[in-house]
């Protein structure tokens, strides 16, 4: 039961809900592996439905990057866990956090126009701010193995451009 607790408020920070969660539980490479690959797979799905309902070239412009860079990063990642032999671990935290990303993606589609730009911004915004905070503070410290580790701290540089791309779409958009 406290494992479901930690991976729902670990979730739930992502989402920009729960700060201070991400420090509450260590996962196993296995699980990380599966829990960076969701976060990814997440973004993608957010910035496919942001091209297709945005009118923004800004907006849309960066849902085309988050599409490009998120999946060419899950590519590396999937050619990393065959390279070692791992089978990514699907975990309670990765099941939350499509859980909550299907809740968003129902929020987000019911909005249009400024709205939904604006909606869709924020969202990135915050969610990039946390996976960043969650891949410094947990998911890199906690890889035991150093190519998978360098596969995050790599995600990470290229994540934290998204977040300043972000928070400067965002800016135009006031």
């Amino acid at each position: 039961m406290q494992t479901r607790q930690i991976a729902t408020l670990t979730a739930l920070c992502l989402f920009g809900l729960a700060p201070s969660a991400w420090a509450a539980d260590k996962p196993t490479d296995p699980q990380i592996a599966h829990i960076a690959y969701t976060a990814g797979t997440i973004d993608i799905e957010a910035a496919k439905l942001a091209i297709s309902k945005s009118k923004n070239k800004d907006v849309v412009a960066f849902a085309e990057d988050m599409v490009r860079d998120h999946e060419a990063v899950n590519k590396q990642a999937l050619a990393l866990v065959k390279k070692l032999k791992v089978t990514p671990e699907d975990n309670e935290t990765s099941k939350t956090l499509t859980r909550a990303a299907t809740d968003e993606r129902t929020k987000l589609a019911k909005l249009s126009g400024a709205s939904f730009d604006k909606a869709y911004v924020d969202n990135e915004v915050a969610y990039h701010k946390q996976v960043n905070g969650a891949l410094e503070t947990l998911l890199i410290p906690s890889a035991s193995n150093a190519e998978l580790k360098e596969l995050l701290q790599t995600g990470l540089k290229v994540f934290r451009g998204h977040q300043q791309h972000a928070e400067h779409v965002a800016g135009e958009l006031k």
